[in-house]
């Protein structure tokens, strides 16, 4: 069973909403138009936190994204989990919910990263089947993200692109494309983020994220680039966006930014480019 996506989030730029700038965002929240929530962090009953995302769900449209589901571990997915992100989803009715490419799983054990998976026919059988049962369990479509990607795996057989594609034609999931990742996995694996977007399935995005990251060098004093969310988004990504929104028009954008949290007024500077973008684009 497939599930058409029924967003009301707008083509506009969104960011990721931190408790910090709860008064910035209620008195002037300028170009930004709708707020992005991880999901594990209001997974409860009651509390300061859900009374505040109610307040701000009457007011912006809510867009929800998990980290903790494990949609690529090798163990069926933690089904006590999947309830408790069913109940969030069923009274809060984000506009959007994505999850990423990724494991975090293992033996009964949860690590607190989101780590790679090799491109082969026995992940693709996997993921696609953990997000069938994630579609069926919310009743509703899911976005997958493309990850960020420090190692290559021997096992190995077929390309991201080529691999989400086929996760998305066996599931009927969206595609939520983070242009950060692309250029962060691109730089580590020495492929061209250029072609990579080029190739991109646009028909099947919907929501685009954009973030900075860490320089650092490897073992060899090659550049390695860590998707750390700490930093504003850097050049090369902005015209990485660009490029993209000549293909595929407007979309959603967020701008996240989860660790070493600016002021607001910085933040909403970076929303106001990826406005700009996307009125270039429209």
């Amino acid at each position: 069973m497939t599930y058409a996506t029924q967003s009301n989030i707008p083509s506009l730029v969104g960011v990721g909403y931190k408790t910090q700038h709860i008064d910035d965002i209620n008195t002037n929240s300028g170009t930004v138009k709708w707020l992005e929530i991880h999901a594990e962090n209001y997974m409860a009953d009651g509390g300061p936190l859900i009374k505040q995302l109610r307040h701000l769900r009457e007011n912006f449209p809510i867009s929800c994204h998990g980290v903790g589901l494990s949609i690529g571990g090798e163990l069926p997915l933690d089904q006590d989990h999947l309830n408790r992100l069913k109940k969030l989803i069923d009274w809060l009715q984000p506009g959007l919910f994505s999850e990423h490419l990724a494991w975090s799983t293992h033996e009964g054990g949860f690590l607190n990263d989101l780590l790679p998976l090799p491109y082969n026919s026995s992940t693709v059988t996997r993921v696609a089947d953990h997000i069938d049962q994630v579609q069926n369990t919310l009743g509703r479509q899911m976005l997958l993200e493309n990850p960020s990607t420090y190692v290559a795996f021997k096992s190995t057989t077929m390309d991201e692109i080529d691999f989400l594609s086929d996760i998305v034609s066996r599931t009927g999931c969206g595609l939520l494309l983070d242009v950060n990742n692309v250029f962060v996995s691109g730089t580590n694996q020495d492929y061209s983020p250029e072609d990579y977007i080029d190739r991109f399935p646009v028909e099947h995005i919907g929501e685009l994220h954009l973030g900075g990251h860490a320089e650092d060098m490897d073992d060899h004093g090659e550049t390695l680039l860590i998707d750390s969310h700490d930093n504003p988004v850097v050049d090369p990504v902005w015209k990485l966006f660009d490029r993209l929104l000549a293909r595929s028009g407007p979309k959603p954008t967020l701008v996240e930014w989860d660790n070493d949290i600016p002021d607001w007024q910085i933040l909403e500077s970076e929303a106001s480019r990826a406005t700009d973008a996307l009125g270039r684009a429209a």
